[in-house]
């Protein structure tokens, strides 16, 4: 509550990068419903602090396996058992 009745200060930061880069952004913060570019930036500026081990290697491996998911290209784990002659002991 305190935190509220008195936000921290925040301070402008400039960054440089391309034109095309720039409409790139603009146009995912507003297709993933953000109110501002400011406000995109934070968040994604919040996340990699947050979760400086996620990185891009693992968001392409969560993308492709949604990606298996959506199209039906999933198998039961006893069926990949089967295949490879696993068993559970």
């Amino acid at each position: 509550m305190a935190e509220a009745e008195n936000p921290p200060e925040k301070t402008t930061v400039n960054i440089r990068i391309t034109e095309t880069f720039l409409d790139d952004v603009d146009a995912t913060w507003q297709e993933e419903g953000y109110n501002s570019r400011s406000e995109f930036i934070r968040d994604v500026l919040r996340d990699a602090v947050k979760h400086p081990d996620f990185n891009r290697a693992d968001l392409k491996a969560m993308l492709a396996g949604e990606t298996d998911i959506q199209e039906g290209r999933t198998r039961s784990s006893d069926a990949v058992k089967d295949e490879y002659d696993l068993d559970d002991g």
